[in-house]
């Protein structure tokens, strides 16, 4: 089976690495040619993802059409602010029959749209809509660095029409990736995306010098903020003690792999977010994310003090130690 891979970051990669093993056709696209050139050269992610070489059926291609064409699953791993504009250049090129998986965890700026969301716009708006083209999403705790390396690891694939995500689960699954199915596709987006924030919340607190008590309330009471959202917006309950909800949610704010809880230790540690982004090599979604979901919390007037102070240190410059005081000085109430 032929399979399309769309963005050549450490996940991507992984996740082209991991499907090429089991001798599915994988194309890996990246956006930057000469980045892609490299790919083809050294054969292995030497920026992204150093020292897991490539199977010979991974072939990294920089056309878009050479990468779609002929797919019978295309994954998208580009980030959130990228997805809309790469979406719609593939759109012309997807066919009756495709299953289109986001594998990506944030939600757009601006329309406050999922990724999925985005892509049904994008399919549904046009003049000429595809019909059969099934959209799904694949979660969970997986830092790419052990998903390549075979690191044992559960994730959960959603699709609408459960019969599909049973059929993708059997395509997908590896001797070292474990697929569960869903049809919450609403919920394993909103835990994926605000997991991020919880993140750079705990990171900060972790940088701050706290302890394992504050992480520990942090990751709780960032949990119920992630349902009461997700709720509101249909999501089942179920979903966020699974594996896109309490289990990405422990591993983004513990691991050391994290990019989210450096960005937050770093802010912890007196850095400013300028200088945090500087250094980053790779994209942290929850820097975009936080200015989503805020919005959108505002929007439908639901109560998250904890994403409200990450948006404080984020976007107002607000001191670390002074977002936490507020926290801890909220109103006294009922769990």
């Amino acid at each position: 089976m032929r399979i399309a891979v769309i963005g050549a970051g450490s996940w991507g990669t992984a996740l082209a690495v991991l499907l090429s093993q089991k001798l599915h056709e994988v194309r890996l696209w990246g956006h930057r040619r000469e980045h892609i050139e490299l790919l083809v050269k050294e054969r292995e992610n030497k920026k992204y993802l150093q020292g897991i070489l490539f199977p010979e059926n991974l072939v990294p291609v920089h056309d878009l059409e050479s990468a779609v064409n002929g797919a019978s699953i295309i994954i998208m791993v580009v980030p959130s602010h990228s997805f809309r504009e790469i979406f719609q250049k593939i759109r012309p090129l997807l066919k009756k029959g495709m299953r289109v998986v986001s594998a990506v965890k944030g939600i757009e700026n601006n329309t406050l749209k999922t990724m999925t969301q985005v892509m049904e716009e994008i399919i549904g708006g046009s003049t000429a809509r595809i019909e059969d083209i099934e959209i799904g999403v694949l979660s969970g705790p997986s830092f790419a660095e052990e998903v390549a390396k075979g690191v044992p690891t559960a994730v959960t694939l959603g699709f609408s029409d459960l019969r599909t995500a049973k059929e993708l689960q059997e395509i997908l699954v590896t001797d070292t990736l474990r697929i569960y199915t869903s049809r919450d596709i609403i919920g394993l987006e909103i835990s994926a995306a605000l997991k991020n924030i919880v993140a750079i919340a705990a990171g900060v607190c972790d940088g701050l010098g706290y302890g394992l008590n504050t992480r520990a309330a942090l990751i709780t009471r960032g949990l119920a903020e992630i349902k009461r959202l997700g709720i509101a917006l249909g999501a089942e309950t179920a979903t966020f003690s699974g594996l896109s909800g309490l289990g990405d949610l422990i591993l983004t704010c513990t691991g050391n792999l994290s990019r989210n809880r450096t960005v937050g230790l770093m802010l912890g540690q007196g850095k400013s977010i300028e200088d945090v982004k500087s250094e980053m090599k790779m994209v942290a979604e929850g820097i975009k994310t936080t200015k989503s979901v805020y919005d959108l919390a505002k929007k439908m007037n639901i109560e998250m003090p904890i994403l409200e102070q990450t948006y404080s240190i984020l976007y107002e410059g607000k001191k670390c130690s002074e977002a936490v005081k507020i926290l801890l000085q909220r109103e006294l109430k009922e769990e």
